[in-house]
């Protein structure tokens, strides 16, 4: 068919005609598992559609399944506030705590039958989607649970999620958007090539891929989701098992192992089940959701601060496996500090190939006995690096071989010093080439001085062609010398150039913690900034100053003493002054201008509303201060749930005790 020769009319409708075959298509592919054609039939479809609609583009609309993709990257992200609470759930780890969930439950409704829906714990980020007048409009990640952030464009790019529905006015349904092992291994293996830090597992790969500013990018990592609620025109569902069968029904993912069980017991058999089968499936999972199914129940129930009380996740056991050390490596910190890595032979776990696991220090190795060669037990749990567990002693055949710490440094030579009381053994030469390459990644990091794209690819390149041999060095970087590094043209590079101009007006909290003084992190480095006002004065302060501050004790103070007095870090806040970087402390306002000036607070137990740095932030941007420990002159504790010794320790000293509502209505956050 020649398009030119179709009129406006004839071509509305095939455009029609060709959005609704590829709807139900991406359907049975994407939602179904149930493909009708083949991947080379479908694209031609999709081709055929934009040639329609690239001759007639005013018959274009955003739920056209072309417009997946939109043409320009987003600006940033805004933050929306979810319309119901997006309530994260509480964990329990055995049956016995799972019977104890229950009774708590019959205490609240005590002579009703309890009924409930098992479904598998997708390792993802949670997600809400609004669609309007049949349309979808926007999509909120689940944040802090009382806000997001705006994730529409990112979102739309996923196939599975449907872009209309059909019969309803208003509907915001919710779920997990996940990532297959298949997409996360490949999305790792495109990033070794480039040279990129691997994402340590497929839900930090998720979360990542959905705050990439170019939906394209977004695109090409393949994420997926499973809905498990709907809110239609407002209002819920009678049950959490009609939930699931209704967003079936309009089109929605929904996974398809969910179970409705009639008793406690069935709904262990349930987990017991896929506590086996787990291995088997595409993407990862860490345990099972257990819900009361009927929603009038749920809300006889109600919520804590941060939980529901009608849901609970029943957490798998930690995934292990067994393996072969094959060697130990020394790596080298920013600080110096050595750190024994065992290289093993791989194995797969939580669908990740794993060839390395920390050995923490010597002593651990010590402690273990663990030897090259030997068979170990590796376990995983949640996002954090696998550690070895235990070694197979009775696997053992004699040619192990024990492992000798170096008492040289594994990169530069140098001798290596292990403080007295301490575990870790430390590099003593300033120069090594993987202390300065640590340290400056340490430096332009998000949280310090936030120098966007100088990775760690380009930081070991800058370091191993010697563009930079001390961190202020990389303030007067020419653009020829970045022109000369892979993968470095002329835009890329001036952007890099940009960012580094970006940083230098940054405040000098971020400057002190950015300079990677042991022991100081960004509270002390706002202790610390906040008392001295500027960088010169710091630099100066004996140990009798240092230690008078709050959060400041012996072992930080003479940490900073010691920092300031080597020649080679002299060298550098001379080399970062002449680059023309901010080294005062700035206040918009005068302290005692601020409704909590003077005032110290002590923050214990888990916020709902807010995290505590964000709580720690907001004090100080009110003139007062925040402490570790509850003492005489402690003016509040701000209470969350499980606070632990610093509650009883302000009872005894009769400290005036808030709980979190009380401090957001005191900071006229509520």
């Amino acid at each position: 068919m020649i398009i030119k020769s179709l009129s406006f009319k004839q071509a509305k409708q095939k455009i029609k005609k060709l959005i609704e075959e590829i709807k139900y298509h991406e359907k049975k592919y994407y939602v179904d598992n149930d493909p009708q054609i083949s991947d080379y039939e479908f694209d031609k479809l999709v081709k055929e559609l934009k040639e329609f609609e690239n001759q007639f583009p005013e018959l274009i609309t955003p739920e056209s399944p072309t417009q997946r993709v939109g043409e320009q990257p987003i600006s940033g992200f805004e933050s929306t506030e979810h319309r119901t609470p997006m309530l994260s759930l509480d964990n329990c780890y055995s049956r016995e705590e799972l019977k104890e969930f229950e009774e708590r439950i019959k205490k609240i409704v005590p002579s009703e039958k309890i009924d409930y829906v098992a479904e598998l714990k997708i390792d993802g980020l949670g997600l809400s989607a609004i669609y309007r007048d049949e349309k979808y409009i926007q999509s909120v990640t689940r944040g802090d649970g009382f806000r997001g952030d705006d994730v529409t464009l990112n979102v739309k790019t996923i196939r599975s999620l449907p872009l209309t529905i059909t019969d309803y006015h208003k509907i915001e349904v919710r779920g997990e958007v996940y990532l297959p092992f298949l997409s996360f291994q490949k999305i790792n293996q495109e990033r070794a090539k480039n040279d990129e830090s691997l994402f340590a597992n497929p839900r930090n790969a998720a979360a990542g891929s959905l705050r990439l500013l170019d939906p394209k990018e977004v695109a090409s990592r393949h994420l997926d989701i499973f809905l498990y609620s709907i809110f239609i025109e407002g209002k819920e569902l009678p049950s959490q098992w009609e939930n699931l069968q209704v967003l079936k029904e309009l089109g929605f993912k929904i996974n398809p192992c969910s179970r409705h069980c009639s008793s406690l017991e069935e709904v262990i058999s349930f987990w017991e089940e896929w506590r086996e089968k787990r291995e088997d499936l595409d993407y990862d999972v860490d345990g099972i959701v257990v819900k009361v199914n009927s929603t009038e129940q749920q809300k006889s129930l109600g919520s804590t601060a941060k939980f529901p009380r009608w849901a609970i996740s029943f957490k798998f056991p930690a995934r292990q496996a067994t393996t072969k050390i094959q060697n130990i490596e020394v790596q080298v910190g920013r600080t110096g500090a050595l750190t024994p890595v065992a290289i093993l032979e791989p194995v797969k776990l939580s669908g990740i190939t794993i060839s390395r696991s920390t050995l923490h220090n010597e002593d651990e190795i010590k402690r273990k006995d663990i030897r090259i060669g030997d068979y170990v037990l590796i376990e995983r749990s949640g996002d954090v690096i696998p550690k070895v567990v235990s070694v197979m002693k009775e696997r053992r055949t004699g040619k192990e071989v024990r492992f000798v710490f170096p008492a040289k440094c594994p990169v530069c030579g140098s001798l290596t010093f292990k403080p007295e009381g301490e575990a870790i053994s430390r590099c003593t030469n300033s120069s090594c080439l993987e202390k300065l390459k640590e340290s400056l990644r340490h430096f332009a990091s998000r949280r310090a001085m936030n120098i966007e794209g100088l990775g760690e690819a380009l930081v070991d390149q800058l370091i191993e062609k010697k563009l930079v041999k001390i961190i202020s060095d990389i303030y007067f970087l020419k653009n020829e010398d970045l022109l000369n590094l892979e993968r470095m043209g002329s835009k890329s590079s001036q952007n890099l150039k940009d960012e580094i101009e970006k940083s230098k007006p940054r405040d000098l909290t971020r400057l002190i913690y950015a300079l990677g003084i042991r022991y100081v992190g960004e509270r002390t480095a706002q202790a610390l900034a906040s008392h001295f006002k500027n960088l010169k004065t710091l630099s100066r302060a004996s140990l009798e100053e240092l230690i008078q501050i709050e959060d400041v004790g012996p072992k930080v103070g003479e940490s900073v003493v010691f920092f300031f007095k080597q020649p080679e870090n002299i060298e550098l806040m001379n080399k970062l002054k002449e680059a023309g970087l901010n080294f005062f402390y700035k206040k918009e306002k005068k302290e005692g201008d601020l409704p909590l000036s003077g005032q110290v607070f002590v923050l214990t137990g888990k916020f709902s509303r807010m995290t505590r740095e964000k709580a720690t932030e907001i004090i100080k941007d009110l003139g007062g201060s925040v402490t570790s420990s509850v003492s005489s002159r402690t003016s509040y504790v701000v209470v969350g749930e499980s606070p632990g010794s610093k509650l009883e320790r302000a009872k005894k000293l009769e400290v005036l005790i808030l709980e979190e509502i009380e401090f957001l209505r005191l900071i006229k956050k509520d």
